[in-house]
């Protein structure tokens, strides 16, 4: 007999985000159109301690605004790690410029402060810190870099809701940060994204581009000020994002136990390096990763077998982007190459049983076993 299927991930939907979004169906119209639109921006800023937010329909068209609004365009640099989703380089390239990729960092698999700095040119426009799993760039070397040579740092947290710098929550601490509610992510609107920041002017500037460029002053109507982008979010759909939002903590600590859980039960096994979570910080976890020592051969192949045969569902490390057709040219991103071949994500949702998160364990011990 077949074994119940164990999902990688699924959102948690309470009567709460029923009841919104029934409500928004039913009443959010005319007057009350942007009602929780209104609202989610409102309680996901107070969530942050940042002083603005605009809901988006995904996290790429948060950074693609964000970085239209720093001036990023043809004939300039984003700088950013090679071990990432093509979202946070598909907007960089939307914009006419040219994203830079550089190595990561062994234990956080998220970018080498040091190889950014040596990346920098007179085109640098931007240097993007993407915090892989919920694992948390070097915040303090990457704004010290930034500072010193006038390039703003800004954070693709789409995957960092919960995650926190020496107490600043991740997406808080750049000229601004972007975050996905992907149907995936530990919160989910389905699709959509927010775009964060306490710069006023930048924010200003991305609300008029964020409404086809119609600035808020603008007294005619459909009089646009310049070309913008059409990434507004639903008030459906901010409903639903509304009552994730009020039970953010709740869903970023199961997300936690889920971890906390998996590590514990692969305490004794040497062979296996799990998402870190360095002194004064703290990890979201937005997905539980495991990297096999080199010297152990299990490869992601053999993982994503082992995996199938037990009916769990496993998803593979990020490829490095300079290994994708769209991207591809020569790389010495050693790390960014090594990484994915001996690596897998784990299940992580929810309502996961502590007999699903057995199941898991086994299946890798038995392949560190062999």
């Amino acid at each position: 007999m077949t074994k119940p299927r164990i999902l990688y991930t699924k959102p948690s939907i309470t009567e709460r985000e029923v009841a919104y979004a029934t409500d928004a169906a039913a009443n959010g119209w005319g007057e009350r159109c942007y009602d929780y639109i209104n609202r989610f921006e409102s309680a996901f800023a107070a969530h942050l301690d940042v002083t603005h937010a605009i809901s988006t329909s995904s996290c790429t068209g948060a950074l693609h605004m964000g970085l239209a609004a720093l001036g990023v365009g043809p004939g300039d640099e984003v700088i950013l790690a090679d071990t990432n989703w093509t979202a946070s380089a598909a907007p960089i390239v939307h914009l006419g410029a040219k994203p830079v990729f550089v190595d990561v960092l062994a234990d956080s698999w998220c970018i080498d402060p040091d190889k950014a700095e040596a990346a920098i040119t007179p085109k640098t426009k931007a240097i993007m810190a993407v915090h892989i799993y919920g694992n948390l760039c070097d915040m303090d070397r990457l704004l010290e870099i930034g500072a010193r040579h006038n390039i703003p740092i800004v954070e693709d947290a789409a995957e960092a809701l919960g995650s926190e710098w020496r107490g600043r929550k991740a997406g808080s601490l750049g000229a601004f940060g972007a975050f996905s509610f992907h149907g995936t992510k530990t919160m989910t609107t389905g699709e959509g994204g927010m775009f964060v920041t306490s710069d006023s002017k930048l924010y200003e500037k991305v609300l008029t581009l964020s409404n086809h460029g119609r600035a808020r002053g603008q007294k005619k109507q459909f009089w646009p000020d310049e070309v913008g982008f059409k990434y507004k979010m639903s008030n459906l759909q901010a409903a639903v994002g509304l009552a994730q939002i009020e039970r953010v903590n709740e869903l970023v600590e199961r997300k936690r136990e889920i971890f906390y859980a998996y590590r514990e039960q692969l305490a004794g096994v040497n062979s296996i390096s799990m998402n870190p979570e360095p002194e004064d910080t703290k990890n979201g976890f937005w997905m539980p990763t495991v990297v096999f020592a080199p010297e152990t051969d299990v490869t992601r192949e053999k993982l994503q077998g082992a995996f199938a045969a037990e009916n769990i569902d496993a998803r593979v490390f990020f490829w490095p982007l300079s290994s994708l057709p769209p991207f591809e040219g020569v790389s010495a991103n050693t790390v960014a190459y090594d990484l994915p071949g001996r690596a897998i994500n784990l299940p992580s949702y929810h309502d996961m049983t502590s007999d699903e998160i057995g199941r898991v364990v086994q299946v890798l011990r038995d392949c560190a076993a062999h």
